[in-house]
C-alpha cells in the first residue's frame, strides 16, 4: 500500500519539463527568451553608440566666450549660419528669404521657446544680423546666440 508523491495517474499525466502527451512529442509550452535578450542587448549597444552622433547637427566652428551653459528642458529650434553664409533650420538647408515664413508656420503650433542662432566664428556679421532680424520679423523675441566656453579657463 504505497502511494507515489508525484501523482496518481499512470503515464497520462504531465511529465517533468512541461511536455505532455505520448513519448514527449507534444507542443513545447516554454518560450526561449535567450535569442530575444541577445538581440535586445545588441540593439541597446548600437543605440548607445549612435545616439551621441545624431545630436551633432551642422558642423560649425563656434566662437569662444566666457558665458556659462544654459539649461534647456525642451528641444530648441536652432538656426545655423556656416562660414560661407549658408543657413540651416535645424539640419535642413534653407534660403535666408524663407526663414520668417518657416518660423511663422512653427509659431502657429504654439511654439514660444527661445530660438538659438549658431553662427560660425568666421561667418559674415551681416548674414547673422540678417538672420536675427528675420527671426524677429516672424514674431520671435527670445533669441539666443550659441557660443563655446573658452579653453583653458
Amino acid at each position: 500500500m504505497g502511494m507515489s508523491a508525484a501523482g496518481g495517474s499512470k503515464g497520462g499525466g504531465r511529465r517533468r519539463g512541461g511536455r505532455s502527451g505520448r513519448g514527449g512529442k507534444g507542443v513545447m509550452s516554454e518560450i526561449n527568451v535567450t535569442p530575444f535578450v541577445d538581440v535586445m542587448l545588441v540593439l541597446l549597444i548600437i543605440f548607445m553608440v549612435a545616439a551621441p552622433m545624431m545630436t551633432v547637427g551642422v558642423p560649425i566652428d563656434l566662437p569662444e566666450t566666457q558665458a556659462k551653459a544654459l539649461n534647456a528642458e525642451t528641444q530648441p529650434i536652432t538656426i545655423s549660419v556656416k562660414s560661407d553664409g549658408q543657413v540651416f533650420l535645424q539640419e535642413t538647408p534653407i534660403p535666408i528669404e524663407e526663414i520668417a515664413a518657416k518660423l511663422e508656420a512653427i509659431a502657429t503650433t504654439g511654439y514660444s521657446e527661445r530660438i538659438f542662432v549658431r553662427g560660425d566664428a568666421t561667418s559674415p556679421y551681416g548674414v547673422i544680423a540678417d538672420v536675427m532680424s528675420r527671426i524677429q520679423e516672424a514674431g520671435f523675441k527670445n533669441i539666443g546666440l550659441v557660443t563655446q566656453p573658452q579653453k583653458g579657463q
